[in-house]
């Protein structure tokens, strides 16, 4: 609860205008020319590259290569591990993924104060990143959340628009294909809280075998209709190509299509799962390739770079001393404001994800999943 209270909080400011802050870039004594940045492809990853490395990259000439394979980053870096061969430098993952690279030993403690920039009044970084700071490992960015989307053209509708997250479970009233992740978290949530479980007895009930035959079946209403994504870029181009009439994906990649391409969907905030996105750093990198990634991060964490990334994409910067910063949309000239997910006009029913315990339980689950998707 109390980080809920943070996230809410930290938007508060957000729209307001404030100073340039400037971080003077040190020198980086035996540090790599190049980086391999892993991250999410799509909207997010340009927002990446616009805030962080193309500036970086100007200040320093290092050379950035990008793999967009954050959604297997756990799978990819236990191989690597294995092989005793880490070819990636820094990698953004969600909390719960940064909690279990960290918890196996795959992924490097940070001393945040000595390692990440103080806020621009000279907060240290522990107390600005405050509650977000979910594991030693773990280097928040933004707060974004899993939300859905909808058609606001369906004929077969008669005018009639979804209102909650109960409506990708609605045959009746909301007929069509929906588009979902290809995945438990969220999925299984949703589902059972759209079968009746209050919301503060999820994760409980989930703990349960009962439970989670529970969420499956509720699941099972719907899976014929169901296409399944792994990239989050994929959800709004179903819905733009009329594939699909209701999808889940997260909420800047709706932002994007909604507002820079001008496709006819409506958000449908109800139940947004809020969630934090970071980086990690593999733990063994030689000391060229830490030394880079330690100089690189300081720089693309601090107040000024969270608050310019905030510009390209709705996500909430991860810093209290960033949200003052962030204001219009960098090209579109909107505000950015109404478009967050911890706005208080879209966080009126939001539903705030367990990573602690998707951390615990996350394989079993998984397979679970996996098994019931190839019934």
């Amino acid at each position: 609860m109390k980080l809920k209270m943070l996230l809410l909080a930290s938007v508060a400011s957000v729209g307001f205008t404030g100073p340039v802050v400037s971080q003077d870039l040190e020198p980086c004594e035996n540090c790599a020319d190049e980086m391999t940045l892993v991250s999410w492809g799509g909207a997010y990853q340009a927002s990446q590259v616009k805030a962080y490395s193309e500036p970086y990259a100007e200040m320093t000439g290092v050379t950035f290569v990008w793999d967009e394979s954050s959604n297997e980053a756990v799978a990819k870096l236990r191989a690597m591990n294995e092989a005793g061969n880490v070819t990636w430098d820094l990698v953004d993952v969600v909390a719960s993924d940064g909690i279990r690279l960290c918890d196996e030993g795959l992924a490097r403690p940070m001393d945040v104060d000595a390692e990440l920039a103080d806020a621009p009044d000279g907060t240290p970084a522990s107390d600005d990143f405050g509650d977000l700071l979910v594991s030693e490992c773990f280097i928040p960015q933004i707060v974004y959340s899993t939300t859905a989307a909808y058609r606001a053209d369906v004929e077969e509708w008669g005018g009639k628009e979804p209102e909650d997250i109960c409506a990708m479970f609605d045959m009746e009233t909301f007929p069509g294909k929906r588009s979902l992740e290809k995945r438990p978290i969220n999925n299984m949530e949703w589902a059972l809280l759209c079968d009746g479980v209050a919301k503060e007895d999820v994760y409980d009930v989930l703990e349960t075998d009962e439970g989670v035959a529970q969420a499956l079946a509720k699941l099972d209403t719907i899976k014929d209709q169901v296409v399944w994504w792994s990239a989050a870029a994929e959800p709004p181009q179903l819905l733009a190509d009329g594939e699909v009439v209701l999808a889940s994906s997260y909420n800047g990649r709706f932002f994007s299509a909604i507002e820079e391409q001008g496709q006819p969907f409506k958000m449908l905030w109800d139940a947004q799962v809020f969630d934090l996105d970071g980086w990690i750093i593999p733990e063994g990198l030689p000391e060229d390739r830490l030394n880079r990634v330690l100089h690189f991060v300081k720089f693309a964490t601090d107040t000024q770079r969270l608050a310019d990334q905030a510009k390209y994409i709705s996500y909430g910067p991860a810093r209290l001393s960033s949200a003052p910063l962030v204001g219009k949309h960098a090209e579109l000239g909107i505000d950015m404001a109404p478009h967050m997910p911890t706005d208080p006009e879209n966080a009126k029913n939001t539903f705030l994800y367990n990573y602690e315990w998707w951390a615990d339980n996350r394989d079993d689950l998984d397979a679970k999943f996996q098994a019931w998707l190839a019934q």
